[in-house]
């Protein structure tokens, strides 16, 4: 499996890298221009551990503008948040990129950005405008967390896999799931949050008796689930994981026979499409950024149909452009959510940390 399909817990340590340079497709003169002027012709971009941008890319983005990129990457995506808002009075670079809809609001709160309207913009569903209204942060790539499913054990087993969050707490899939801890992985919290979108504010909480009773098992990461203990990975099955339901990726099933040849009649994972709950990843201009020049044309360009088609088989999310076309890699393999789980950020915000201690406290003791 490509790990660049990681979106959940990483190292601590921030890592400089610097990348040829970069900018946006048709960038004017304010949003960047072309560093031949005279201007700063550095941008950074803060990031989580997994982003990631092909070669190719980078070197038709330096072509254009010779504006030089250096990524700084720190952790996961709420370590990423956490650091971008403790050091929002020295920022480490000119744009954030990967804060999603579950921590938005602390972004937001902390006044960590500064108000752009992002060339292209009008490409990107409505729905996905979580600040349409101040432009605070532009809408990058989304994706889908939900239960995915190893198909040979299931076969094996005679067994239907589940489709749904009601089926996880039958008896026939009692000790067979295993998820993230809400409190330390992003895929976790969006899953706690997927049950809250189902079950209501309070309703939520009995279903996880129901499911801490069925013998759920809760590790601190995605990494340590997907690739130790699910059984249906390239990774898990090489530790011998022994778990056939995990909280993973609608996109996992691509990531599972990338470069696999010859190429399966379908991946060796399935996704239960009645259990998910929608991510949507932003970016945004970081307040007193050194270039904001150079950070406008690098938000538009995250925005291009350029970067927006690589994108999906590097990070393995969809583009929020609707005019970027997927790969047949993800059209072919890929899980098709129709009705995923949402909530808005504001809800989000008002609940997220009483929630998570109240699932620690229920789930965890």
């Amino acid at each position: 499996m490509n790990t660049n399909l990681r979106r959940a817990i990483g190292t601590a340590a921030v890592t400089v890298l610097a990348f040829p340079a970069l900018a946006a497709c048709g960038s004017s003169d304010d949003s960047g221009g072309g560093a031949s002027d005279g201007k700063d012709k550095n941008v950074t971009l803060v990031s989580h551990d997994s982003f990631v941008a092909s070669d190719e890319v980078l070197k038709e983005f330096t072509r254009q503008t010779g504006y030089k990129v250096k990524v700084v990457k720190g952790g996961d995506a709420g370590q990423a948040v956490n650091q971008a808002i403790l050091s929002k009075n020295h920022p480490q670079g000119d744009v954030f990129f990967g804060v999603d809809n579950t921590l938005l609001s602390r972004a937001l709160d902390k006044g960590i950005f500064a108000p752009y309207e992002a060339k292209g913009l009008d490409r990107v569903p409505r729905k996905l405008q979580a600040d349409a209204g101040e432009h605070r942060v532009t809408p990058v790539d989304t994706g889908d967390i939900c239960v995915n499913y190893d198909r040979a054990y299931f076969a094996d087993h005679k067994v239907a896999p589940p489709q749904t969050l009601d089926d996880l707490v039958k008896p026939e899939y009692k000790g067979l799931l295993v998820t993230e801890n809400a409190a330390t992985s992003s895929p976790g919290l969006a899953f706690q949050l997927a049950t809250a979108a189902k079950y209501g504010d309070d309703g939520w909480q009995d279903y996880w008796k129901k499911l801490k009773a069925n013998g759920v098992e809760v590790v601190d990461g995605w990494e340590q689930a997907y690739n130790e203990r699910f059984s249906g990975s390239a990774g898990g099955k090489k530790a011998k994981g022994d778990k056939p339901l995990v909280v993973s990726y609608a996109s996992s099933p691509p990531a599972e026979v990338m470069g696999v040849k010859p190429q399966p009649a379908e991946a060796p994972t399935g996704v239960a499409t009645g259990t998910c709950f929608q991510q949507t990843e932003f970016a945004g201009l970081l307040k007193g950024a050194k270039n904001p020049e150079g950070g406008k044309a690098l938000v538009d360009f995250l925005l291009s149909r350029t970067f927006q088609e690589d994108m999906p088989l590097q990070m393995y999310v969809k583009p929020a452009n609707q005019d970027a076309k997927l790969p047949e890699l993800f059209t072919k393999y890929g899980a098709q959510v129709t009705d995923p789980g949402t909530m808005a950020p504001e809800k989000i915000a008002k609940n997220r940390d009483q929630w998570v201690k109240a699932w620690s406290s229920l789930v965890l003791k």
